[in-house]
C-alpha cells in the first residue's frame, strides 16, 4: 500500500468513528423522545377520561360563567383528543406493515 491509501484508509475509519459516535447519540435521542411521547400519551388519556366524568355530571347552576368554564372544559377535552389523535398516527405511520 501507498502512503495514499493508508492516509484514505485512516480518514475512511475516523469518518465511519464519528458517524457512529453521532448515529448512537441521535438514536439514544430518538429512543428518549418516543418515551417521553408515550409518557405524555398516557397522561393525555388520563386528563381526557377525567375530563368526560367531569361532563357528564349535570350543572345545577346556570350563569353564564358556569356555561363558559363547561364550553372551556368541553373544548381543552377536543384539543386533549386532537394531540392524542395526532401523536398517535405519528406513532403508527412508522410502524412498517
Amino acid at each position: 500500500m501507498t502512503w495514499i491509501g493508508i492516509s484514505l484508509s485512516i480518514i475512511l475509519f475516523l469518518c465511519l468513528c464519528i458517524s457512529v459516535f453521532f448515529n448512537y447519540k441521535f438514536g439514544v435521542i430518538l429512543i428518549n423522545l418516543q418515551d417521553g411521547i408515550e409518557v405524555s400519551l398516557d397522561k393525555l388519556d388520563e386528563k381526557y377520561s377525567s375530563m368526560s366524568k367531569i361532563l357528564e355530571k349535570p350543572v345545577f347552576f346556570d350563569s353564564l360563567e358556569i356555561r363558559q368554564v363547561i364550553r372551556d372544559i368541553k373544548d381543552s377535552r377536543t384539543a386533549v383528543l386532537d394531540v392524542a389523535n395526532i401523536l398517535g398516527s405519528i406513532d403508527e405511520s412508522t410502524i412498517p406493515e
